[in-house]
């Protein structure tokens, strides 16, 4: 997750997002890392929640800290220190292990996780879960999307309404694989050079899960695993973990 102030650090005071907005007139999209009881629900806007393993997430948003250049770091400081809710920043430890001791010691003290207001990621993925079966919302999950893109970009095209002519799919598809989003970094993501050390090639960095494995400890995996059995039913647990592919659609679990 990515702190809601980093939104204001990279484009400027929200008031002005809004107004950018307002201004619009075409069918557009708004991407936020918000839990979802603290984003404004409308009639008629359609909301896409896209999850995956906490541990694959604290492990890419170790990359994106560690890679944030000077100047946004102090940017960061300056906006957080005007917010007397916010905690100051913890420095970023360039070893992941030691990010991810800091992240899931964090949920477990149920405190922010150090980076702006978030919740936790337990708590943030159950603000989610209890609103799964709202008609305009849709639950898409990483490893559905590395396992079968074309398939879940048809599903969320459905749901949105959007009528994809067939033989147009394969292009989107493609254009839609990481290699390509990789390749392409600079001109889908060209706020991320006023971030990152190395612009949108740190921002898309690896595309792979697991990499946990290469370091985290029994002992580190049982204290994710015991925070999942505390806060999670088995079912959400289940998909959060492996997605709809495995676990099913989270509309038709139970609780």
């Amino acid at each position: 997750m990515t702190a809601p102030w980093l939104d204001a650090t990279i484009f400027g005071p929200v008031e002005a997002d809004l107004e950018r907005l307002a201004a619009q007139t075409h069918r557009r999209f708004v991407k936020t890392h918000l839990p979802f009881d603290s984003v404004p629900i409308y009639e008629g806007v359609k909301y896409i929640h896209v999850a995956r393993d906490g541990r694959d997430a604290c492990i890419s948003m170790h990359n994106h800290m560690l890679g944030f250049r000077p100047e946004m770091l102090a940017r960061m400081a300056e906006v957080a220190g005007a917010d007397p809710n916010v905690r100051p920043r913890r420095e970023t430890p360039a070893n992941p292990r030691d990010f991810y001791l800091n992240w899931i010691g964090d949920a477990e003290a149920e405190v922010t996780e150090g980076y702006g207001i978030d919740l936790p990621f337990f708590e943030y993925e159950n603000t989610y879960w209890r609103e799964r079966k709202r008609e305009n919302v849709l639950f898409v999950h990483y490893n559905d999307l590395k396992a079968d893109l074309a398939g879940e970009m048809r599903r969320i095209a459905k749901f949105l309404d959007i009528k994809v002519p067939q033989e147009v799919m394969p292009s989107l598809v493609e254009a839609a694989t990481f290699a390509s989003m990789r390749k392409d970094g600079d001109a889908l993501v060209p706020m991320a050079r006023m971030a990152w050390d190395k612009g949108a090639e740190r921002f898309i960095n690896k595309g792979t899960n697991e990499r946990w494995k290469e370091f985290l400890t029994a002992d580190d995996l049982a204290r994710y695993e015991a925070l999942a059995a505390r806060k999670w039913s088995k079912t959400e647990d289940a998909w959060i973990r492996h997605g709809r592919l495995v676990a099913g659609d989270p509309r038709d679990l139970p609780d």
